[in-house]
Parts: structure tokens; sequence; C-alpha cells
């Protein structure tokens, strides 16, 4: 069953990031977060990300406007390190509450409730006009790019904060396509570098196929990125946004209150 949703969900989406607000972090996380333990959903979600935006890097890339991608990428690569070293920390707290509802335990602890509430506020930018229209100007990129490195390192949801910012860089759509893909390359390495091999090799050991598991996810998000480059100058999807954002809405809320 983790492989028909995870692979699902990283084809879909990965189709639907090249033009859209939000990103394959965004909703691929918490599909893995339903089958395992908060940080190694993280952690396996960087993966996939990584390997389908270097895809899309060879379909799209090079159309990116490269002063642009200096700007907002490297201070987002900065506050990426920052961002998954605080993830490292917060996965070592002990739970603040326990309690039992309908005969199963559930725990709030730091990682689920900071995590449940980045859910929430992007959640918010897919739900509501005000922040579906929001952009900054140009010469904000750098603040932009670490304001969506530091949540891309923290929680693997940068995708909404990247689009805000750059939508007013001056690019044309696939300049915009192009320059985000390439910056969302070099944020993954930078949290990538600080999640390590041995957070890799000590979260993903005993909690099954994960690695199995990452590969059928990353096949399906090249599948999903090839289709959504043919499709980029013929759809638009805000009816999709609201749908996403009242998944993201219920995920976000539910990891918060330890239901999930």
């Amino acid at each position: 069953m983790e492989y028909l949703i995870v692979c699902l969900v990283a084809l879909l989406v990965s189709a639907l990031t090249l033009f859209s607000g939000f990103g394959l972090g965004t909703l691929l996380m918490p599909a893995f977060a339903l089958f395992f333990p908060l940080p190694v959903a993280i952690a396996a979600t960087a993966v996939v990300h990584l390997a389908n935006n270097i895809f899309k890097v060879i379909l799209v890339g090079r159309k990116a406007d490269w002063g642009v991608v200096l700007r907002f990428a490297l201070p987002g690569a900065v506050a990426a390190m920052i961002g998954a070293a605080l993830l490292s920390l917060f996965a070592e707290v002990a739970p603040l509450v326990s309690y039992s509802l309908g005969g199963r335990d559930h725990e709030i602890t730091v990682i689920k409730l900071v995590i449940g509430a980045i859910i929430v506020l992007f959640a918010l930018f897919e739900l509501l006009p005000y922040f579906n229209k929001l952009a900054f100007e140009r010469k904000y990129l750098p603040w932009g790019g670490l304001l969506s490195g530091f949540f891309g390192g923290l929680s693997g949801n940068q995708g909404a904060l990247r689009s805000a910012f750059l939508i007013k860089a001056g690019l044309d759509k696939e300049a915009f396509i192009g320059t985000g893909t390439v910056s969302s390359v070099i944020v993954d390495a930078a949290r990538l570098l600080v999640y390590g091999l041995s957070f890799y090799a000590v979260s993903f050991r005993g909690v099954g196929d994960i690695w199995g598991l990452v590969l059928a996810a990353t096949l399906a998000a090249f599948v999903g990125a090839f289709i959504g480059s043919r499709l980029i100058k013929k759809i638009t999807f805000r009816a999709l946004q609201l749908i996403v954002g009242v998944m993201l809405m219920l995920v976000g809320l539910g990891m918060a209150t330890g239901l999930l």
C-alpha cells in the first residue's frame, strides 16, 4: 500500500510542480509520514526531491536566469543548512504530551508540532487568495532565498515561498520554471550535506524497505516531471491548489496534535 500511495503522489505532484506554487516535498513528505517516522519521511523526501530536480534541470534548466539563481539560491543554501540542523535537533527532543484516544496512544512532539505548524502555514498559501497573489520585488530576492531555504531545510516545504519571491523577478514563464528548478537543486544539496550519510543510516535502520520506496518514488517523480514538461503551456491549477491546501491543513493539524 505504501508503494501505491507514495509513488502515485510522487508522479502527480512532480507533474504539477513545474507550474504550480507548491513543491514536490509539500505533499510527498506527508505521504512518506503516513508509513515512517517524521525525520525519516523528511530525509526520504529530500532524496527524491533532489533527484527529481536534477532531472528537471535537464528538461528545463537551460532557461534559468543565473543572475537570479545566485542572488536567491546562495542565501537559500546557507539557510537550508540551518534549518536542517534544527530538524536534527528537534528530532532528539522528548515528547511534550502523551495521550490516548480511541484505544491508541498518541504523542505531541516538538518536531511534529513545528512541522505541523509549517504545513498549516503553507496550506494557507494554497487556500487564501491574498497569499496566492503574494509577490515580492526583485530587490528582496536574497531575503526570499533565506526564508524559503530555511523552511526547505527544516521541513521540506519551500515551493510556495520560492514562487512568491521569483514571480516578480522579471522572468518569463520558462525562465521562471528553470530558475526555480536550479535554485531548488542548490538548496536540496545544501540540506542533504547537513543531514549527512550518518543521519540517513541511523534514521532508516529498522523502518522497512525505505530505500526501495525512495527509488520507486524517484522513478515515479521522473515520469511526472516528464509529463509536466509537456504540459507547461496548457494547464492551470487553481482548483487543484485548493484541494492541496485543504489536504495540507488536515495533515498539519494531525501532526501538530499527535494524531498522525
